[in-house]
């Protein structure tokens, strides 16, 4: 029992960090009697007697359980009702039913996409898209939301993918706004990819007959280019489960590619039938449709927010204890509305997802708009990242790159846009790189921010850090990053990381960890000769991993052509520049290099 009282003690722990972080979550019903503002059930249909008539049906006629999965004999006759008439309601050749919208998403894309294969995911996607795109094993590109020029430049380097997916929500669960799916879908037809759209929140509130929001579309927007959708039971229709819809060769593929599907017990019999019926009564919902949309708008303008391209409506706070303590002040008043926190949405956006339902009275809503207006201050989604000066941050794949004299590059660079700095976190050894970068970019090394940490011993941070009694504190670095951006206010701070990515701050914590925290701009600087394919392309890996996407490649030393069109071709990076050693090296040869080479689209804003 000591090993188990000694995990135990560990959760425990964690927990307890957690908690103090405001980020606990526990299971609590919604409070009795109160207005439901938090709940998908958009339109009722939970509670409709046509819905629950149906699931009773089913229930009786098949039994209880779903018995074993479906290429084992399970499952019942409901399961192909449901299926085709999901299929009929959102203009599908067929549809495929799954237990429940995450194992949608991870049996659709992990059964389309594998190695050698590309996944482009929008930075804001629900957990199950970001997770079937990392469980399917391609290679995965994040990119910012809703950013059509990232996808156009990221599509435009994927020709030796196999094949190439974009996944996207089409109206976001947290952020309740709209995908550009038509700007999407002539990307993908112009670079031979293929669009996965998930419309848990569009099917049932968006499209004629609630069909969703790529039935919205006309005939302009390429429809060829569709490769799945994936419709929730549990939002609209109120009952569980979920479809991928698509071609019939879409659901033969997934009968017997999807793991989530073919290893998992069929769905309940109940909730088959119910999802027949609940379908059938959305379709005809146009009332209680326009009704949830029109409340959300209504409350999104008295608040003066962004208009909502579905009922969900976004109330930013920042932080989450913040946020936590509204949420409660309002069940106190009478109202369901949740807090909802990292890592459900990035860090410093919490805030109320406040969910608008047919049901819901002229009058809860007024009330509820009041008390918002009348002790809260809402705050865009993501207003942290508001701030004017920007972060660069220029990594390696090992040491010795010649990431000092990329970062003197980059800020001789931003310096001719505007305001520019360096800043080095961690030092180690007793060379100044701060200093050596001021020389190299021309400027006086004592206007930059000094290293948060200098350590004597030419080491790893955390070994440097050690060999002097000392630990690195990342919360400290944290602070002062945001305090070097605060104080430069506009312009660009090149920030350069100490050896490679991989480096240890702390015992339990990597420079590569600290980046994934913060997402900021970065580069990646590796050598152009013997050995850099196997470095470069593993610290691109495991950027990838980490939804982390570099703006740009710096291969330094003499010109190795065959490298860099290898790094072009496997490495899926959109701009290469090649510094060959600068002799002497001094601010003249810098410029010299900069007139011959256009670093512009690297500081453009995130």
């Amino acid at each position: 029992m000591a090993e188990r009282a000694s995990l135990d003690a560990a959760l425990a722990a964690e927990m307890a960090r957690w908690e103090a972080l405001g980020l606990r979550r526990e299971l609590a019903p919604a409070p009795a009697g109160a207005a439901d503002f938090a709940s998908n059930d958009y339109l009722g249909l939970a509670r409709d007697p046509r819905v629950l008539a149906a699931a009773r049906s089913a229930l009786e006629h098949f039994g209880a359980g779903g018995r074993a999965a479906r290429l084992l004999g399970g499952g019942c006759p409901a399961d192909g009702e449901a299926e085709r008439a999901a299929a009929r309601w959102l203009g599908a050749e067929t549809a495929l039913l799954f237990p429940s919208g995450y194992q949608a998403n991870l049996g659709v894309i992990t059964a389309l996409a594998g190695p050698g294969d590309l996944v482009l995911s929008d930075e804001r996607n629900h957990a199950s898209l970001i997770d079937a795109a990392r469980l399917s094993r391609a290679r995965v590109a994040v990119y910012g939301h809703g950013d059509t020029a990232e996808v156009g430049r990221i599509l435009a380097t994927a020709a030796g993918a196999r094949r190439v997916l974009v996944a996207t929500e089409t109206v976001f669960s947290m952020d309740g706004d709209r995908a550009p799916i038509e700007a999407l879908a002539g990307l993908c037809a112009r670079h031979g990819a293929w669009l996965v759209l998930d419309e848990a929140h569009a099917c049932g509130l968006v499209g004629p007959a609630g069909a969703g929001a790529w039935a919205v579309l006309g005939p302009e927007v390429p429809q060829d280019v569709l490769a799945a959708r994936v419709v929730t039971g549990g939002k609209a229709l109120g009952v569980a489960g979920a479809f991928a819809a698509g071609s019939a060769g879409l659901r033969e593929h997934l009968v017997n590619r999807a793991r989530t599907f073919l290893f998992t017990t069929a769905v309940p019999p109940a909730v088959s039938g119910a999802l027949a019926a609940a379908i059938e009564a959305c379709a005809a919902a146009e009332g209680a449709r326009e009704r949830a949309r029109s409340l959300a708008r209504r409350l999104a303008r008295s608040l003066e927010l962004p208009e909502p391209a579905g009922a969900i409506v976004p109330f930013v706070l920042g932080d989450a204890a913040r946020a936590l303590e509204c949420a409660a002040r309002l069940t106190g008043q009478g109202f369901h509305v949740r807090a909802v926190r990292p890592p459900s949405v990035a860090d410093g956006s919490s805030r109320l997802r406040i969910v608008c339902h047919a049901f819901n009275t002229d009058e809860e809503l007024e009330r509820l708009a009041s008390a918002l207006r009348g002790e809260l201050r809402p705050r865009p989604p993501h207003a942290r990242h508001a701030r004017r000066a920007q972060p660069l941050f220029v990594a390696g794949t090992d040491t010795g790159t010649g990431k000092t004299v990329v970062a003197a590059l980059l800020a001789r660079a931003a310096a001719r846009r505007g305001a520019a700095a360096y800043w080095k976190p961690v030092q180690t050894g007793r060379e100044s790189d701060t200093r050596e970068a001021a020389r190299l970019a021309g400027v006086d090394a004592r206007g930059w921010p000094q290293p948060t940490y200098a350590f004597a011993l030419a080491a790893s941070p955390h070994e440097a850090a050690a060999a002097e009694n000392a630990a690195i504190d990342v919360a400290r670095l944290d602070a002062a990053l945001e305090e070097h951006l605060r104080a430069l206010e506009s312009g660009t701070l090149v920030v350069e990381l100490a050896g490679g990515l991989l480096v240890p701050l702390t015992d339990e914590l990597t420079q590569l960890d600290w980046l994934a925290r913060h997402r900021p701009p970065l580069v990646l600087v590796a050598r152009s000769g013997l050995g850099t394919l196997n470095h470069t392309l593993l610290s691109l890996e495991a950027l990838r991993a980490r939804h982390l996407e570099p703006r740009a490649l710096f291969l330094v030393g003499a010109p190795h052509p065959s490298n860099r069109e290898t790094l072009r071709r496997l490495g899926g990076i959109p701009r290469i520049f090649e510094v060959a050693p600068l002799r002497p090296l001094e601010p003249a040869a810098l410029d010299d290099w900069l007139e011959r080479a256009d670093l512009s689209s690297l500081f453009a804003m995130r």
